[in-house]
């Protein structure tokens, strides 16, 4: 049997060991999921947005992400690659929660910046 197919069954029957496992060690769950650690992270901050995670929740994957050499770009972009899925809302709502945890406050800048102006909106 093929390992994919192995967790797919374990999943499947809610095998708790198994995912009590995961839950509870970091290194097992990224080991297990088969992505390297910067894939990882990343797909972790899209979940995030797909559960509309509370501000919080996104600090420690964002840092997880950076150290495993993630571009601000690259976390950004997953607000872009999750939009046609989640839909609009969600990503609205998820923004400015990543800003944060970038160190960006989206909020301030918008009150001191104003609304985006055309050469802007071409990046």
């Amino acid at each position: 049997m093929r390992g994919h197919e192995t967790t797919l069954r374990r999943l499947s029957l809610r095998d708790d060991g198994y995912i009590d496992g995961l839950l509870a060690d970091d290194r097992r769950n990224a080991e297990a999921s088969h992505l390297d650690g910067r894939l990882h992270a990343l797909v972790q901050v899209a979940a995030l947005i797909a559960v509309d995670a509370t501000p919080p929740s996104y600090m420690e994957a964002i840092a997880a992400a950076r150290r495993w050499g993630a571009t601000s770009d690259e976390i950004v972009g997953c607000l872009i690659a999750v939009l046609s899925v989640v839909g609009v809302a969600r990503v609205v709502s998820a923004a400015p929660k990543v800003g944060l945890a970038l160190g960006y406050d989206v909020e301030s800048a918008l009150e001191l910046l104003g609304p985006l102006d055309d050469d802007e909106l071409d990046d």
